[in-house]
């Protein structure tokens, strides 16, 4: 198998956490995108991801799959034991749900306020920015923390008893918020403890 992405940005960050969590870090190839200098949005990449979004899987038979949660929902079955993506009809429904709210309420938020309502990344990228927009979307993004902290008040992980791709897309999205100096409430509590135990898992910080 081999990844194409760059490291440090957020989505491949969500891919390399899935890919420690299952212990397969060392059987993938990455294949380093060039995001700054606009290699993704070149023809030669657009024709393994029309969306020029990073990152890509590359399977073996030439199958190109996009989109964080597609591929972590592969990874974590192919030994036939998912531990992210849940194992029950019911827990894959939650995990699902709850993973498209960290990421659309927190993770999507931060990426589209600091896409358009900050520099981003430079001129030669952002052509089309949309500042009132960006800044609307900073709101987003502190209504998506708050929300977490209130699952968190009931649950010891965002999709329930058990560490998911939930909490993988929500510890992204808190590191993206750093980086764009979008600051959690300081009465988000939960949330706050949270980061900080899922700070130490191995696939982090290893």
């Amino acid at each position: 198998m081999k990844i194409h992405d760059f490291p440090g940005f957020p989505n491949p960050a969500r891919v390399r956490i899935a890919l420690a969590e299952k212990g397969l870090t060392d059987k993938v190839e990455f294949i380093h995108v060039d995001v700054p200098a606009g290699e993704h949005q070149k023809e030669d990449f657009r024709s393994k991801n029309p969306s020029a979004a990073v990152p890509v899987l590359e399977l073996e038979d030439g199958t190109m799959i996009s989109e964080c949660t597609a591929i972590t929902e592969y990874l974590d079955n192919l030994d036939g034991t998912p531990t992210l993506t849940g194992s029950t009809p019911k827990q894959r429904a939650v995990t699902s749900m709850m993973q498209r709210r960290a990421e659309a309420g927190l993770l999507d938020a931060v990426a589209a306020y600091f896409h358009h309502a900050t520099p981003g990344l430079g001129p030669d990228i952002e052509k089309s920015q949309c500042e009132p927009w960006g800044k609307l979307q900073h709101d987003r993004a502190i209504h998506g923390m708050r929300y977490l902290d209130k699952v968190l008040a009931k649950q010891p992980y965002i999709a329930g008893e058990d560490f998911s791709i939930a909490d993988i897309t929500a510890f992204a999205g808190l590191a993206f918020a750093d980086f764009a100096k979008i600051d959690v409430p300081a009465d988000c509590a939960n949330l706050k403890a949270w980061h900080q135990k899922v700070a130490q898992r191995p696939s982090i910080t290893g």
